[in-house]
């Protein structure tokens, strides 16, 4: 059954009138007392701006701590593990339009309770919740390291300020990131119209472009002065805890690859939505070959000097002409990226957060009540500086986050779909990729997450 064939708009008894990109419109199911989020319904969506769209919600954070899985894997492994993902991505995708044109659902929210009931509808918002705050402590910790500098490697790689100015007590991490989170990720939280962030999915995109021109640009210099040292193509295997240690890059590749909560957005806004197959693949295709790039000509830059956030290692003279300046554009335009996008996962988190709080249809629409509206805001900036100012580095929050709720997104709640299968449309190769996935899932992150508290417990035991 192709996508197309069913409409996924639903005709909501009631649905709100606030018009804002970040706030859903929200309507009351008939069947259950939880809230529904709808997007704004929009027909003619094109082609182009689905796969735009699609790679915008595909490509973030992820791509920064991409060149460091090439210093696990090795060049061949690390491409290969890549293309697979995206292999297993697209096969998880068009599952999930399937079986959402056959239950005739226009959320992914919904196809969960259609499934598993309302449990089923819980269980994803936890995992939103869960992967969505671990990619904003990311991009916390990305400014932390652009701005304040890391030491998290055991080598200080200088941050902006620092070079800029000098090291003063302002120029600390945790005073840095204060001033951003009050100055300027407050005020675009607390926003309800903030038409402008529309744009960020073209800058999305197109710096994710610009940093692997200019990675690229530098690195093809110095291959031709023959400055560049011939990088490792496998991984180096020297005891059982290096090859746990392989997998720990699993979560990392999975997590750059989610997109799954915004999938049936970019659905209801097509006018042919049997066209979503081509959109999902092209978008991927284009994700892929950014990310392949992106990692290889980083880890050929860096070698094994590569950081978990590769922008750490735009920090010293790059042997290149105009070093400096390079070092700091790249820099800067990815931070007041990260800064600008903040809202957009921020918006979905608390959306999530508000309807596993108060599933009730008692309750007002969170853009109603504004009393919930700014406390949620409030919590959830205070939880997330919090737990940024303690996570060490962007890999460590990659595998937690990636090892356990992206990876259900991504994989596990697709694949318990199809098994589940109610309305009996899945075909046995259904089944048997969908046990493959879940599988394949579940050891993958397991391991990687028993390597990372056997690493842990290790640090300690030797200090």
């Amino acid at each position: 059954m192709r996508a197309g064939n069913s409409s996924v708009n639903p005709n909501p008894k009631e649905i709100s009138s606030i018009q804002s990109p970040l706030l859903p419109i929200i309507a009351l199911d008939e069947d259950t007392d939880m809230p529904e989020e709808f997007p704004e319904f929009k027909t003619g969506g094109s082609f182009s701006g689905a796969v735009f769209n699609l790679s915008t919600s595909t490509v973030g954070a992820g791509i920064m701590a991409l060149p460091a899985t090439m210093k696990v894997l090795g060049l061949v492994p690390g491409i290969l593990l890549i293309l697979f993902v995206a292999c297993l991505t697209e096969v998880s995708l068009e599952l999930l339009v399937r079986f959402t044109s056959a239950s005739k659902m226009n959320t992914y929210g919904r196809v969960m309770r259609d499934a598993f009931a309302r449990p089923g509808r819980i269980l994803l918002q936890l995992s939103i919740i869960i992967n969505n705050a671990g990619i904003m402590v990311v991009y916390m910790i990305i400014i932390c390291d652009v701005l304040s500098g890391t030491s998290s490697s055991g080598t200080h790689h200088t941050g902006l300020l620092e070079g800029w100015f000098g090291d003063h007590w302002w120029s600390a991490r945790t005073f840095v990131l204060l001033i951003t989170t009050i100055f300027v990720f407050t005020p675009l939280t607390y926003l309800k119209h903030i038409d402008s962030l529309r744009y960020t999915s073209a800058l999305s995109v197109a710096l994710a472009i610009v940093f692997v021109v200019v990675t690229a640009g530098i690195t093809i210099f110095k291959l031709c002065t023959g400055t560049i040292e011939m990088p490792r193509l496998f991984p180096q295997i020297t005891d059982l805890a290096s090859v746990w240690n392989l997998f720990t890059s699993v979560p990392v590749i999975v997590t750059a690859y989610i997109c799954h909560y915004n999938l049936h957005s970019i659905i209801n806004e097509l006018e042919n939505s049997s066209k979503i197959q081509p959109i999902i693949r092209t978008s991927l295709g284009l994700c892929s070959i950014v990310y392949v790039l992106t990692s290889v000509f980083a880890y050929l830059l860096f070698g094994e000097e590569t950081q978990d956030d590769v922008l750490t290692n735009f920090d010293s003279d790059l042997g290149v002409p105009f070093s400096t300046l390079l070092n700091d554009i790249v820099r800067v335009s990815y931070v007041l990226h990260i800064m600008l996008v903040f809202p957009l996962v921020f918006f979905a988190l608390r959306v999530n957060l508000d309807g596993l709080c108060f599933p009730s249809r008692r309750h007002k629409p969170l853009a109603h009540d504004n009393r919930r509206f700014y406390s949620f805001t409030v919590g959830i900036l205070v939880v997330v500086y919090f737990i940024a100012i303690f996570v060490p580095s962007i890999w460590d929050a990659f595998q937690i986050t990636g090892a356990t709720a992206a990876v259900c997104i991504g994989f596990i709640f697709p694949a318990s779909i199809v098994l589940k299968d109610p309305h009996g449309i899945g075909s046995k190769k259904d089944k048997i990729l969908s046990i493959f996935m879940i599988v394949l899932a579940v050891f993958a992150n397991a391991v990687a997450l028993y390597s990372d508290a056997y690493a842990i417990f290790r640090k300690k035991k030797e200090a």
